[in-house]
C-alpha cells in the first residue's frame, strides 16, 4: 500500500526550460532555481510549446503551468514568491 505521506514529502517541484527560445538564458535560469529550490528537477528540452512569449520574455514552466517574467530578475521573482507561497 502506498504512504500517501511519503509520497507528498518525495514530491519535488519540476521547471521545464526551453534551449531554443531567444528571450530565455538556460544556464542562468536553472542555476537560479537551482538556488531557490535545490531538491527541483529541472528540465532543458528544446521545445515546451511556448514559442510565442518565448521569442520576447524569459519563461519556465513550472509544475505544468507557465511563468513569464519581464525579465530574467522579474521572472526569479515569481518563481520565489510561488515557492514561498507553496510552503515546499
Amino acid at each position: 500500500m502506498i504512504n500517501l505521506d511519503t509520497l507528498i514529502a518525495e514530491t519535488r517541484n519540476e521547471f521545464k526550460i526551453c534551449y531554443k527560445c531567444k528571450g530565455v538564458n538556460v544556464s542562468t535560469i536553472a542555476s537560479k532555481i537551482a538556488q531557490l529550490d535545490p531538491n527541483a528537477v529541472i528540465r532543458q528540452l528544446a521545445c515546451v510549446s511556448y514559442c510565442g512569449p518565448g521569442r520576447d520574455f524569459p519563461f519556465v514552466i513550472f509544475n505544468n503551468k507557465p511563468i513569464v517574467g519581464t525579465d530574467e530578475d522579474d521572472l526569479i521573482a515569481k518563481i520565489g514568491d510561488i515557492l514561498k507561497g507553496s510552503d515546499q
